[in-house]
């Protein structure tokens, strides 16, 4: 009778160190070790990077190492690349923007740097030029030596001092002219100014671009009696 209770208990110890009550298998198979693979990063090829850059004839370009100077008819300019990228200049006389390495930030300045060595081109040659127009009763612009003055409605007339390398032209009072070399400078002085009186969406008086489209809104009605 003893004999058979212990072995009673030992099967039920044997079953549930098994598993057999609990649901969990054991398995006696020894865990080999996962290794993980690392898949590599694919950079494709920058749809805009890969474009040629046509150089006029009346551009001069100075490469030393990973610095070009761009010099033309309306002014200079230079720029530093980073590791990533590199210029070389073809046997045509255009400038192709190439990848150093092959890495994800290679392929964003690749881009990037294309198109800004493209603005340096075409600024020093033909040059960048944004326009403005004033709308509403009694806004103006004038020059007044190197200053562009503006009457914008507020209690005493905005003055602003031009910036080295940016021509201001003032047409028919209401309209400013901005062009330079520098694409930046230009778009950066055309917002400042615009920053003033941005257009407001009911009446669209304010200071706009001229290819801007202001969204109009509904003035609220008055109240029904």
């Amino acid at each position: 009778m003893a004999s058979s209770i212990i072995s009673l208990q030992t099967s039920n110890l044997r079953s549930a160190f098994l598993g057999e009550k609990t649901g969990i298998c054991v398995s006696s198979i020894p865990i080999t070790r996962v290794s993980l693979v690392r898949k590599a990063i694919e950079c494709k090829e920058s749809r805009i990077g890969k474009q040629p850059i046509t150089v006029p004839s009346n551009v001069t370009i100075t490469m030393e190492g990973q610095d070009i100077k761009v010099k033309g008819p309306l002014g200079e300019m230079a720029l530093t690349y980073p590791r990533e990228v590199k210029v070389d200049r073809e046997e045509s006389g255009a400038l192709r923007v190439r990848k150093s390495v092959e890495t994800r930030r290679a392929n964003q300045m690749h881009g990037l740097f294309r198109t800004l060595t493209d603005n340096m081109v075409v600024g020093v040659s033909k040059g960048f030029e944004k326009r403005l127009q004033l709308i509403g009763v009694g806004y103006r612009a004038t020059l007044e030596g190197k200053d562009l003055v503006l009457s914008l409605g507020f209690s005493h007339p905005v003055r602003m001092a031009i910036p080295d390398g940016i021509q201001v032209k003032v047409e028919e009072n209401t309209r400013i002219v901005i062009s330079g070399y520098d694409k930046s400078d230009v778009g950066q002085f055309a917002a400042t100014i615009r920053k003033w009186r941005p257009p407001e969406p009911y009446k669209g008086k304010g200071v706009k671009y001229a290819d801007e489209v202001v969204r109009r809104k509904e003035g609220k009605a008055g109240k029904k009696k």
